[in-house]
């Protein structure tokens, strides 16, 4: 016996196809839009997580910003301090220099030689005076040369011959000289203030 199947089976089979495809259709776009949120949710983590270690460098930043502003000023008192420091112990070393400076020229000068001036001029003096011939101004030369712990590297600036009244129509030959030399401090003055000083000889 023949079966004869008279139902629109193609158009059935048509529509359940377009069914498991709108069906797996919507499927794909919501597993679509889960990983898309996922993803967008993780990045969203991640931008939040670098704002806030952004917020926390800016935050230490400003705060390094402020200390090294005190350190500067730090640094600015302490150099302040420092020249001030250094003024004080050059006024000290400074202020026996004077007598020294008396003292030794009273012991290097060699006879026959009379000082009419000092002039002191930062680290070096300026003398002015009469010699009674060259030949004592070339033994001061020396002396301050050699001899003296206060005095160096001395410079004969210029000297002049001259005369000089002595009494009544008496007249002698004289040399006016002028002399540059350079202000040295011995080891023991160059120690820093508040060395021990050194025990006098009994």
């Amino acid at each position: 016996m023949i079966l004869i199947n008279l139902l629109p089976h193609r158009e059935a089979a048509r529509k359940r196809q377009k069914e498991q495809f709108f069906t797996q259709l919507g499927l794909s776009a919501l597993l679509g839009g889960i990983v898309c949120g996922a993803v967008f949710t993780w990045y969203q983590g991640q931008i939040a997580s670098q704002q806030e270690r952004n917020a926390f460098l800016q935050a230490e930043i400003t705060r390094l910003d402020a200390e090294i502003k005190d350190i500067a000023g730090l640094q600015r008192e302490i150099a302040s301090l420092r020249a001030r420091q250094t003024a004080v112990e050059d006024l000290q070393s400074d202020r026996n220099i004077p007598v020294h400076l008396l003292d030794e020229l009273v012991t290097q000068l060699p006879d026959g030689i009379y000082l009419r001036s000092m002039k002191h001029e930062n680290q070096s003096v300026l003398l002015n005076g009469v010699a009674q011939s060259q030949e004592r101004v070339s033994d001061l030369l020396r002396n301050l040369s050699n001899n003296s712990q206060w005095l160096a590297r001395p410079d004969l600036i210029e000297i002049v011959s001259s005369t000089a009244a002595l009494t009544g129509r008496e007249q002698r030959r004289v040399f006016n000289f002028s002399i540059r030399v350079s202000i040295k401090r011995p080891a023991a003055e160059a120690a820093p203030a508040g060395a021990p000083a050194a025990a006098g000889k009994v």
